[in-house]
């Protein structure tokens, strides 16, 4: 198995708090990762850095074999210009909770618009790569509509449409269905199961333990700013060894 993320000692703070205390991951290709743990303990802020949203003080991500928002010259790193990280984060799709679509374009204008304006793609070809992964996300019939016509689950299902339209080599979620109404959230989750089946490479933060059953080859439990556990579904979610891990679980099952 080849690895397509390797986190290696990453700490972060944000002033005096030490929000990431020295994370070591290993995510390899076409799988799905899917980190649990309770608010502030540090997974939205992980998730942050493996795209240099956030800037790591210590250690070093490396995403398909590059480092992530920096350039090794012998033993010393250099952060990379923003137009070179941007150009990293083309590969590397993030999934918001909030969905961020632009308001003032259609659901096409917000899928075209990286393609077009990251890639340099002719627009005529991503529109059609838009109305094809339309058509996946269950929403070809919603490509003039604009966002406030939507509902949450549908945004959101735009949002994952335009995350691929840069065809990422990763896809980072970030609890993407704790904003939507609980009728909603199996449509955005049955998306995401169609790309795991199609073996794309995920890390999923997700408070849905159901979901991470299914669906995750990993289960990453964190806490306080480090990984207490991790294993398969059935090592983390039905036999956990730490007594952190079994304590969060019989409050959220």
């Amino acid at each position: 198995m080849s690895v397509m993320v390797d986190i290696r000692s990453v700490h972060k703070s944000f002033g005096p708090l030490e929000v990431l205390k020295g994370i070591d991951l290993a995510v390899g290709a076409g799988e799905v990762t899917v980190i649990l743990g309770p608010s502030g303990s540090g997974k939205s802020t992980l998730l942050r850095t493996i795209n240099h949203l956030e800037k790591v003080d210590r250690g070093a991500i490396t995403v398909d074999g590059a480092l992530v928002g920096y350039r090794r010259a012998g033993d010393k790193l250099h952060e990379l210009r923003e137009r070179e990280v941007l150009k990293q984060r083309t590969r590397i799709g993030f999934v918001f909770q909030n969905f961020n679509l632009f308001p003032h374009l259609t659901v096409l204008d917000n899928i075209i618009e990286a393609p077009v304006s990251a890639l340099r793609r002719p627009r005529a070809e991503a529109v059609d790569g838009a109305r094809r992964l339309l058509a996946r996300v269950g929403l070809a019939d919603k490509a003039d509509a604009y966002p406030r016509q939507l509902s949450g689950g549908q945004q959101q299902r735009v949002a994952i449409a335009r995350a691929l339209a840069l065809e990422p080599k990763l896809l980072l979620f970030d609890e993407p269905t704790s904003a939507l109404d609980p009728e909603l959230v199996g449509e955005v989750l049955d998306v995401i199961k169609d790309l795991a089946r199609q073996g794309t490479t995920m890390i999923v933060v997700t408070h849905e333990i159901g979901f991470a059953r299914e669906v995750a080859d990993t289960v990453v439990f964190m806490d306080e700013g480090r990984i207490v556990e991790q294993g398969t579904p059935g090592e983390v979610l039905d036999a956990p060894r730490e007594a952190r891990t079994r304590a969060f679980l019989s409050k959220v099952l």
